[in-house]
């Protein structure tokens, strides 16, 4: 059994032990949940439930059990793979693929194809649902994700996404012109207030910041690169919105008429560079353009 422990700072006395576990670590909150409840989670010895607060700075100490066969299924899905070892495995995602098994889509998503891929196992810091996964991509973003084949792994690789040492370049095209040639987008991401489904610029939510770059425009389009410092649900997406320049084919935070015919929004995860968790070896991985992203270019060229 793998332990790992969490120093509370002033900013999270209050705090409920499921949620400070979820924000300061790769565990999700449900997951944080069912440790409690297997009396897995402790603070000066005593074993804690979820509901606990955070009321001092004694650390919190968690116990992973071992890795286990999960309960999703595998399935015999083709994977673009870019690199693979013993302990990563580099995967390009084609737009409208979920990452991971969630209701409606429980199924047919990379999860699935990751436990038939890797045999030998994936890590189970995020519990059956989203083994192996240290960071996710929307369903319809497409392009270069990184899962972990083992526990060590996964928690070396979210360490590097936490302390902002990974980097992760996307390539958007957005409406609008913008007429700055780069800025940053530094403002707090959340659930909106009035819609839960959504995420939205709000006081008080988490710390996001997207680093953009114009690669090239089109009149009534940009298309620009951005680089996450930080990676909250849907922050590409939310922070180009919020500065009038929503994604094109972005059926939530976009425009209500698109002029082309797209099945989500044009939005590549293009690079990502870590630090080997064994080797110490610095990777980087590169993928090209969807060919039908590619096909909109073109014809905005053509103009």
């Amino acid at each position: 059994m793998q332990k790992i422990t969490l120093k509370p700072s002033e900013e999270s006395l209050g705090e409920r032990i499921d949620k400070f576990i979820s924000d300061n670590s790769d565990i999700s909150r449900s997951y944080a949940s069912k440790l409690c409840a297997l009396g897995l989670v402790t603070r000066a010895g005593k074993s804690v439930s979820k509901s606990c607060r955070i009321d001092g700075a004694e650390e919190i100490e968690i116990e992973l059990p071992d890795e286990k066969e999960l309960s999703a299924e595998p399935e015999d899905i083709p994977l673009d793979i870019v690199y693979e070892d013993s302990d990563v495995i580099v995967v390009n995602k084609p737009q409208g693929m979920c990452v991971h098994p969630a209701p409606g889509n429980e199924s047919g998503t990379l999860v699935n194809a990751l436990m038939y891929r890797c045999k030998g196992g994936l890590s189970a810091i995020n519990g059956v649902v989203r083994p192996g996964i240290v960071h996710r991509i929307d369903k319809d973003t497409s392009g270069l994700i990184v899962a972990a084949k083992n526990n060590d792994a996964h928690l070396a690789l979210s360490a590097q996404l936490k302390e902002r040492k990974a980097m992760r370049k996307y390539v958007a095209l957005v409406n609008g012109n913008i007429k700055e040639d780069e800025g940053t987008i530094n403002k707090p991401i959340a659930r909106c207030p009035s819609d839960r489904k959504k995420m939205a610029v709000v006081q008080g939510g988490r710390e996001a910041v997207t680093h953009f770059k114009v690669l090239e425009r089109f009149g009534a389009y940009t298309l620009v690169e951005c680089t996450l410092e930080t990676g909250r649900t849907h922050q590409i997406r939310v922070h180009m919105a919020s500065i009038g320049h929503s994604i094109v084919g972005d059926s939530v935070y976009g425009v209500k008429k698109e002029k082309f015919n797209l099945n989500g929004q044009l939005l590549h995860a293009k690079t990502i560079g870590f630090t080997h968790p064994t080797t110490g070896n610095i990777m980087e991985f590169t993928s090209e353009i969807p060919e039908y992203f590619e096909n909109i270019l073109k014809k905005l060229r053509e103009k």
